[in-house]
C-alpha cells in the first residue's frame, strides 16, 4: 500500500490551540499508510491579486507544499460562525493564480474543535463550501465535531479522553481509505 503524504492545515494560531493539540493527536493516531505534516499558515501574507506579478516567497512555498501533498486534513475552530480569517486566506492563496489551483482534486477531511457544545459546526460547514469551490473532494462521513476541548487534554497537550481517542482513531482509518480511493483515480 502506498504511503500518502497529508498536509495538515490548522486554522488556529494560538500557541495553546486545541486545534493544534488535536492535529498532533491525529498524527499519532494515523494509520501507517498516512504521513502527516503540519503546514504553517501563520506567516502567509494576505491574498492580494496585485502581488501575483511577484508573489511573496511564503505564497510560493505554501503552494508547493500543497501541490506535493496527496491529501489534506483541515482543523478549524469557529470564529463568529465561520472559519478564522487566516484559514480562509490560506485557501485563497492556494487557489491562485487563476488556473493554477494547488488544492485541485486533493482528497480532504475536516475536524472542527471547540470548547463549546456546538463543536465548530458552522465553521466546519463554511469550510466545506470553500473546499467545494476549489475542487477538493471532502470526506462526508464520519463527520468530526469535537466539543468541550478544554477537558480533553492534559497540561502537556496530550489527548487524555479515551472515547475521543477511539473516535479520532476510527476517523483517521476512514480518512486513510478516503485518500486511497480518491488519490488512486
Amino acid at each position: 500500500m502506498k504511503k500518502h503524504k497529508i498536509a495538515v492545515i490548522v486554522g488556529s494560531l494560538r500557541q495553546e490551540s486545541f486545534n493544534l493539540k488535536t492535529a498532533k493527536a491525529l498524527i499519532g493516531l494515523a494509520p501507517e499508510s498516512l504521513s502527516l505534516e503540519i503546514i504553517d499558515i501563520a506567516d502567509l501574507p494576505m491574498f492580494n491579486e496585485d502581488l501575483e506579478a511577484t508573489p511573496p516567497n511564503q505564497w510560493v512555498t505554501f503552494r508547493e507544499q500543497i501541490r506535493a501533498a496527496d491529501g489534506l486534513l483541515f482543523l478549524t475552530p469557529e470564529y463568529n460562525r465561520s472559519v478564522p480569517g487566516v484559514l480562509k486566506n490560506a485557501i485563497d492563496v492556494g487557489s491562485r493564480p487563476y488556473g493554477q489551483n494547488s488544492w485541485d482534486g486533493k482528497p480532504a477531511a475536516i475536524v472542527s474543535v471547540s470548547i463549546g457544545n456546538i463543536s465548530g459546526f458552522g465553521a466546519n460547514h463554511h469550510l466545506r463550501q470553500s473546499l467545494t469551490f476549489v475542487n477538493v473532494p471532502t470526506m462526508a462521513q464520519p463527520e468530526a465535531y469535537i466539543g468541550g476541548a478544554a477537558a480533553l487534554f492534559d497540561d502537556q497537550g496530550n489527548l487524555t479522553n479515551d472515547s475521543t481517542k477511539e473516535f479520532l482513531s476510527s476517523f483517521m482509518e476512514s480518512f486513510a481509505k478516503w485518500v486511497d480511493t480518491i488519490a488512486s483515480h
